[in-house]
């Protein structure tokens, strides 16, 4: 519990909190409270009305034909990947600068994750890396669109769609994000086989628990997702094929619902706060700050900084009551749980280098003008 309550920045007594989702429900009391009191009443808490609403708004929202609602943005990616029906070693490509439900999904699916190095600008996969990685098991690509970000879609899909791969978007963090490609805007979750959001309540558009969604231009797909969330089957107490119990509460929907009105601004707001960071910081000590693909649309999940001070400009944040977290410190082919992938440390400087870099600052669209300026401040300080 207590890492999830840091994960959130839910302890007391920080002057700027990473993330103030108090003040988001300030804001919309009045919408989310009759929301979740209409279900209440209604007493039909599994797979609503509202859920099927949801769906639909979602799939709009990604420009997507279908969308599936699920319990979570870890199943979204596991549901996805078991759709797949991988056999024993066939590779799953991904990268290893992500949250580790990215690669843990492939390994519960089946599936050997396999990594390719990023991108050190956007912290994305390289396409170049991936095509490399690429060998005769390979099954799936799964990018992932870090920090709200996508990744180089149009390269991917090159790749994939030459060697006969499936691509799979983890948009968890990018709901809402778009990326201009041959004069189009294209969304996040638009143009994979499929694509996976999750509703943590974090996210940008977060729930009050637990909460994913996937969407796809796949009919066949979207239906046989619907019979793996539900046990396997559509049909009360007909089984066509093991799944799994992952069903979106219908509570969780109706405060999505009250919530996805406001995404764009929010968006908007978290991309203002962001401006400010980039024109104030720059040319601060050896600070990197972010960079925005200039064929992207950038959500601003996170607002991630580099620096070789990394560690100790944490401290001096945190000491001063300002909330900050290094999102990932440990890549994922390092990590205990996959040392029988044979991975050693060196294979991705790229991840290596920015798991000792990264250090995000708190960039939701609550956060006013007085306490921005006090991480901006904090900030110089530390660089003197």
């Amino acid at each position: 519990m207590a890492n999830v309550k840091s994960f959130l920045n839910l302890e007391c007594g920080l002057t700027v909190p990473l993330l103030d989702l108090k003040a988001q429900f300030s804001a919309i009391r009045d919408e989310v409270m009759p929301a979740l009191l209409a279900v209440i009443e209604r007493q039909q808490f599994i797979l609503g009305p509202e859920v099927e609403e949801l769906e639909k708004a979602i799939a709009k929202l990604s420009a997507t034909r279908y969308a599936v609602a699920c319990a979570s943005g870890t199943d979204a990616l596991l549901l996805t990947l078991k759709a797949l029906d991988l056999e024993p070693e066939e590779e799953v490509i991904t990268s290893p600068f992500t949250f580790f439900a990215t690669a843990g999904a492939i390994w519960n699916a089946g599936g050997k994750p396999v990594f390719a190095d990023i991108e050190p600008e956007t912290f994305n996969i390289d396409p170049a890396a991936v095509e490399a990685a690429i060998g005769p098991r390979t099954r799936a690509v799964v990018p992932v669109h870090l920090f709200g970000q996508m990744a180089r879609m149009e390269d991917l899909l090159r790749i994939a769609s030459g060697r006969g791969l499936v691509l799979i978007e983890d948009a968890a963090q990018a709901i809402g994000a778009r990326r201009k490609i041959d004069g189009r805007w294209r969304m996040a979750g638009e143009l994979g086989w499929a694509g996976a959001f999750s509703f943590f309540p974090s996210k940008n558009l977060g729930a009050w628990g637990d909460g994913g969604m996937i969407v796809t231009q796949d009919g066949a797909l979207a239906e046989r997702l619907r019979r793996l969330r539900t046990h396997g089957g559509l049909k009360h107490y007909h089984h066509e094929e093991v799944g799994t119990n992952s069903r979106l509460d219908t509570l969780q929907a109706a405060v999505l619902l009250a919530k996805l009105p406001h995404l764009g601004a929010w968006s908007a707001a978290r991309r203002e706060v962001a401006a400010r960071y980039s024109e104030e910081l720059s040319g601060v000590g050896d600070l990197v700050l972010p960079k925005v693909d200039q064929a992207n649309e950038h959500i601003f999940h996170q607002y991630t900084i580099r620096t070789r001070r990394r560690d100790a400009l944490l401290e001096h944040l945190r000491a001063r009551g300002i909330g900050c977290a290094v999102y990932y410190p440990t890549p994922l082919h390092l990590q205990p749980c996959f040392a029988g992938l044979g991975y050693k440390a060196g294979q991705f400087p790229e991840a290596e280098r920015a798991s000792r870099e990264v250090l995000s600052l708190p960039v939701y669209p609550e956060l006013d003008h007085a306490a921005q300026g006090k991480v901006i401040d904090a900030i110089k300080e530390f660089f003197g």
